[in-house]
């Protein structure tokens, strides 16, 4: 499908002590056919001199410096305020895009007016053959999973809805967020993408897979690793945070022997990776917390959409087991 060229996107890049990745990051969105954009960087106060060589290099990028670390949440939620067009995408600074992504991204939204976001078809950077994200899912058990990880990368070559888009290379029609709320600053990092993505679900919109836009990942570029104290408790918290929020009492209590089974399994892979205390740490935050987080308010005319979310919980913790048991098998 031939895009509409009147079509306008922001993109917005979250930055902290990305100086090695800036340039191909950019430079990959230079090469792209679309061309109705304008970028903007947002830098939570790095220190690696990100700000002066963004300055002297891309002038015609704007540039927001924030003066300390307010987190992911924060920074995208600047970016998409200062932005100026009908899309917003947001990209990872370790990142590099492939000819005909943003177009590709941009075409999926415009199928269907309901769509609140796309993700793209992450690929590992240091071994392209394979799938690093292809859209989350969210299970009864309060966990999210990456669709994909580690596949072969001619697999999940079909668009399709999912639960969530990973916002580290994900578009999304910015009228919306009026509605829906913006990221919640109070995630700083970590799960924030599940948390919209969820509240998306509730009011009736749906959070698409775009597989023919793909995009090279490095991952964990600003934490630095997979696992680490810092990364374990805030995840722990959020997991909290993003069921808390976004369920009814009702689902709540219906939920509650899964959510704690999952806890409970979650705690036991830390203990062994030597951070339980850490999880315990950013669980116990997340319950004291939770007085001041804002609570998706429930009203009746979401119901069937409550419902609908129900379900795919339900779904995704059987497929998410099942593909887990046939890993196994291999």
């Amino acid at each position: 499908m031939k895009i509409n060229q009147l079509i306008k996107v922001s993109i917005i890049i979250p930055n902290y002590n990305g100086l090695k990745y800036i340039k191909g990051c950019i430079d990959s969105l230079a090469r792209q056919v679309f061309k109705n954009v304008e970028i903007i960087i947002v830098d939570n106060a790095s220190q690696d001199g990100s700000c002066e060589y963004i300055l002297k290099n891309y002038p015609r990028i704007k540039l927001i410096s924030l003066k300390e670390n307010y987190g992911f949440s924060k920074a995208v939620n600047e970016g998409i305020k200062a932005s100026n067009y009908e899309y917003v995408v947001l990209l990872n600074n370790d990142t590099e895009v492939e000819g005909g992504w943003l177009e590709n991204l941009v075409n999926c939204m415009e199928k269907d007016e309901k769509i609140f976001s796309c993700c793209s078809k992450m690929v590992q950077f240091l071994d392209r053959d394979k799938i690093d994200d292809s859209g989350d899912e969210y299970t009864i058990l309060g966990w999210a999973y990456k669709r994909g990880d580690g596949a072969d990368l001619n697999k999940y070559n079909k668009s399709e809805r999912v639960f969530s888009s990973c916002a580290g290379a994900a578009i999304y029609r910015r009228k919306l967020f009026q509605e829906i709320g913006y990221f919640d600053e109070a995630f700083f990092a970590y799960m924030e993408d599940v948390d919209i993505s969820y509240r998306a679900n509730i009011h009736g919109y749906k959070n698409v897979y775009c597989s023919d836009a793909v995009v090279y990942h490095i991952g964990s570029a600003t934490s630095g690793s997979k696992y680490n104290s810092f990364k374990v408790k805030l995840a722990a918290r959020n997991n909290i945070y993003v069921f808390s929020k976004n369920m009814t009492f009702f689902q709540l209590l219906i939920n509650s022997p899964f959510l704690f089974i999952g806890w409970f399994i979650k705690y036991l892979f830390f203990y062994k990776k030597g951070f339980s205390r850490d999880f315990v740490g950013g669980s116990k935050e997340a319950f004291n917390n939770l007085n001041k987080i804002d609570k998706v308010k429930y009203k009746n005319k979401n119901l069937k959409n409550y419902f609908q979310i129900e379900m795919f919980l339900i779904y995704n913790t059987f497929k998410y087991v099942f593909s887990k048991m046939k890993k196994e098998k291999y």
